[in-house]
């Protein structure tokens, strides 16, 4: 017969259940990502600011996903290293800590999707309207985008975490590496139709609108691309586009990985690790693929780097 705990404020985490030998390699491999991520987007966001030339909307909307991954990657992969070093049975959580984790983590992904689909307006906007370019994509039209992406993935996640709060819990155990809204409501010995009624909607809605607008943008652009004779505009939208559509494949793929995974009980070990995976995956990619395509950041890392090559090399002279 089943125990039950009436809501525990202290909650335990079933965590990776990884082997004694795999436990820090794993760890390690969690602390470079983790670092790598952090230098990499802090790097993009403070570059866009400071390089007077990478104020132009599509640098300044895409700021939005590094700061989504720094944010996403900080709530969870701290945390989970901490755990890893930990034995099963004492890797303990708070509930509000708990619910907070989980409010984060869905917002961290709802938030991939909203800034995506802005960004993937302003790539419609600049190759199939250029000459009403900077009439439309004003600092006003960039601060309305920036707050629906977010505003939009508050409310949406608000709710979602809502219904879960308001059901008594029965058990204790997240039958996950961190907290999410599933295994939240799974706590509750109540029904969680409302939960599983809305978690659904939100998912089919956000996934619909996300590749609908995708789809929707990129086959007018191609149609402007294929009607015009501008080989110049044709290259540019090749070049931003397939850097946008890179990014949103990668989130997607990584997204579709885990509801895949959920099909397959039997492979609880790659599930666990393919929702991590969906937070180090694209907050690791997304600064290199924007860095190696964008010529205004390399010029700029160019420069730096230049700069400090020249340095060095006036100061021997100097005391030579």
């Amino acid at each position: 017969m089943e125990n039950f705990t009436f809501n525990s404020f202290t909650l335990q985490v079933e965590g990776l259940n990884i082997k004694e030998a795999s436990v820090y390699p794993i760890f390690f491999f969690f602390l470079f990502s983790y670092i790598f991520i952090m230098i990499t987007n802090v790097g993009i966001v403070i570059l866009v600011f400071v390089d007077q030339n990478l104020h132009q909307p599509m640098y300044l909307l895409f700021c939005n996903l590094p700061v989504n991954d720094i944010f996403g990657n900080s709530i969870v992969l701290p945390r989970l290293m901490a755990n890893i070093l930990k034995p099963s049975s004492k890797i303990l959580i708070g509930y509000y800590e708990c619910v907070v984790q989980a409010f984060t983590t869905h917002l961290f992904a709802t938030t991939c999707h909203t800034v995506l689909m802005i960004m993937a307006f302003d790539r419609y906007v600049a190759i199939c309207n250029p000459l009403r370019y900077t009439a439309i994509m004003t600092n006003k039209m960039l601060i309305k985008l920036t707050v629906s992406a977010w505003g939009v993935a508050f409310v949406l996640v608000g709710i979602l975490i809502g219904l879960t709060v308001r059901l008594n819990r029965c058990r204790t155990l997240i039958t996950n590496p961190y907290c999410d809204n599933a295994s939240l409501f799974k706590l509750s010995c109540e029904s969680v139709a409302i939960n599983n009624i809305y978690g659904l909607t939100f998912t089919v809605v956000l996934l619909t609108s996300s590749i609908g607008s995708i789809v929707l943008t990129y086959t007018k652009i191609t149609v402007v691309c294929l009607t015009s004779n501008s080989k110049t505009l044709n290259i540019k939208a090749l070049k931003t586009c397939s850097t946008h559509l890179s990014v949103y494949i990668i989130m997607l793929f990584c997204g579709m990985l885990i509801v895949v995974l959920h099909r397959f009980p039997q492979y609880v070990f790659e599930r666990k690790m393919s929702a991590i995976l969906f937070h180090i995956i694209p907050g690791s990619l997304n600064p290199i693929i924007y860095g190696v395509q964008s010529k205004e950041i390399q010029r700029f890392l160019l420069t730096v780097f230049q700069s400090r090559k020249v340095l060095p090399s006036c100061f021997t002279q100097k005391h030579a």
